[in-house]
Order: structure tokens, then sequence, then C-alpha cells
């Protein structure tokens, strides 16, 4: 078990007794430090909103720590403007990485070959770069909800349907980076992965946002679908290819499960299941290690991840086991309110 698994293990209340409850304890009394800084920093920018650039910028954030699907919805808002020949550039602060871009700009530059995205802590810095020698057009800001020393003109906040709240409390206690209240910040609000959770679940969710939001915000319901499997060299093939065929899987995300629950939908379940921190940074231990556990399938197996694993490894195989790669793509429920936040990214073009 890594250590990240321990950890919600503990605030997810699944680790029970004294080695549950006393860490809790004391994660909950270092969580109420957390909440002041949180509510200081908030009231601080609520009066001064960032520095504002020449053109307009688009946040797409969280609330809470982990995985709720930005990569999947920053290629859609990117994709939305390029389709409208505007110049972008993707901006964000590239964690786990210490050098060169990490997982996420990699995905994107995989995905989106003629969006420039530029990775560092200034990120105001970064406009100006973006702006002067790139002649940018629009800047998305990616995780940068919490990143409030830049003016937006848009924050969308994406909810993850199977966790919304980070089990209820702030960091360390919980998940969440700020309290649920901050939602009132936001301009639109898209409930991901509606498809892993009850319609009743998926109502019940929609009710609560609707009571944290201002009204007349959109909140749209969005599913990610998986698009095609892919190879280092570049060969494809369709989603349910590897239905019925042996497979061992692994993946290091925020949320681990939603890939198991992704295969399952494909029906895929792996022989072998391995997972890594979020932006693991793959070592050649790392590789000798799944090449020996790879081992393990029988030869006409597969071997299968994400593709923000797959960038960084590039690599085409494990043990003589082809190694493939699930890419995914953000798909907006249908209706009124997914017309209306089109209407609004428009606006922002405008």
């Amino acid at each position: 078990m890594t250590a990240a698994d321990h950890f919600h293990d503990i605030v997810s209340g699944r680790r029970r007794g004294p080695l549950g409850f006393i860490p809790r304890g004391g994660l909950w009394a270092a969580s109420l430090a957390y909440g002041l800084g949180i509510r200081w920093r908030n009231r601080r920018f609520d009066r001064n909103t960032g520095t504002r650039v020449s053109v307009p910028v688009i946040s797409i954030g969280n609330l809470t720590l982990g995985g709720t699907g930005k990569t999947p919805c920053v290629e859609y808002v990117a994709r939305f403007f390029r389709e409208r020949d505007v110049r972008v550039t993707i901006l964000s602060r590239g964690y786990g990485t210490s050098h060169g871009p990490n997982d996420e700009a990699l995905v994107l530059e995989e995905n989106l070959p003629d969006v420039p995205h530029l990775q560092g802590p200034n990120r105001t810095a970064l406009a100006a770069t973006a702006i002067e020698e790139l002649e940018t057009e629009l800047l998305i800001l990616d995780d940068g909800f919490q990143h409030r020393r830049l003016h937006r003109d848009l924050d969308i906040v994406l909810v993850d349907a199977t966790n919304p709240w980070g089990h209820g409390y702030l960091l360390p206690r919980g998940l969440l980076r700020e309290p649920q209240s901050s939602l009132r910040r936001a301009h639109a609000v898209i409930l991901t992965r509606c498809g892993h959770v009850t319609v009743e679940a998926l109502a019940t969710l929609r009710a609560e946002v609707q009571r944290l939001v201002k009204p007349g915000t959109p909140i749209v319901g969005a599913d990610h679908h998986p698009l095609t499997w892919r190879r280092h060299d570049g060969r494809e093939c369709e989603p349910s290819a590897f239905s019925g065929t042996p497979v061992v899987a692994f993946c290091g995300l925020g949320n681990p499960a939603s890939f198991q629950r992704t295969l399952a939908d494909l029906g895929i379940a792996p022989q072998l299941w391995r997972t890594f921190p979020d932006h693991h940074g793959y070592t050649r231990v790392d590789v000798d290690d799944l090449r020996r556990w790879a081992g393990q399938l029988p030869e006409n197996g597969v071997v299968v991840t994400t593709q923000k694993d797959a960038v960084k490894l590039r690599i085409g195989d494990l043990a003589g086991r082809e190694l493939w790669a699930l890419r995914i793509g953000m798909v907006m429920r249908s209706g009124h309110e997914a017309e209306r936040f089109e209407q609004l990214l428009a606006s922002v073009e405008a």
C-alpha cells in the first residue's frame, strides 16, 4: 500500500479502530488552522481580484485535491476556441515535475499540438510571455481556481460526482482545498463522471451545488468517455478492443478508482492491478519492476494504462506484452445548461 492509499483510507473513514481514529483527530485539528488561513487569503483576494492582463483569462479548477478530470476539460475548452481560430495558450503550475513539462502538459501537447502550454509558479509572468511573445488572444489557467493572483474573466469549477466534497473536510482531514461555499465564485460548474453515479445521487448533488452557487450559474453534467487505445508508435484501436483479452492495468492518478470503473465499463477485468501516486515520475527501477510484474501475463495479454502515465514512460511494451494507453475525452450532456455553458464561453471570446 502506498502512502497515498494509506492517507485515503484514513480520511475516508475506511481505516477503523485506533489506527484510524487517532490520526483523523490530529488531521482534523490541523484542518482548523488550514481553514483559517484559507478564509483569510480568500477575503484578501475578494478585495483585490488580481492582476489584469490584456486578453481574456479562463480558469479551470476544482475544490478538492486529486483528479476531477481537469485535463480533458482544459482540452475541451481549448478546442472550443481553436475551432473559432482564437490563439490559445494554457498556463499551469506544473505540479509533479522538477524539470521539463509534467504529465498533464505532455498529454495536452499530444492532443493539442497547436496550443502552447507554459508551466511555472508565476503564472502572471507566464501570461505576459504568452501575450508578448506568442501573440496569445486567450489564456486558459489549468488548475487555477485557487490561484487568484491573476484576474480571470471566467471561473469554471469541476465537481467530481463520485466524491464531490472530498469526504466533507478541509485538508488535511479531508480533500477539500477550500470550503464548499467558495463555489459562490464560480461562473459555471461542471459535474464530472456523471455516468458513474445513480440518477438519484446526481440529482441530489445538483441540488447541493445549486444552493452554493450564485443564482443563474450554469451547472452542466459531463462524462469522461474513452476515445481510443493508443500505442507509443501511434497505432490506435477501439475502446472495446480488449474485452475478453488477458489484461493487467496500472496508473498514477489522483482518482485511480475512476480508471478502474472505466475499464469495467469496457468489459475489462484486469488480472492484476497496480497504483502509483498522482504525477508519479517513473524511474528505471519502476520500469524494471513493471516488466517483472507484466511477465505474469500470458503472451497474448496486454498491459493497459492511462495516457497520462504512458506519455512519461514512452515505451511500447513491458515484458514483450504490448502497452496501450487509454485516451479520454470530456463529453457534455446535452440540454439547456450545456447550451448556456457554450454561450458563456462564446461571450468571453466576444
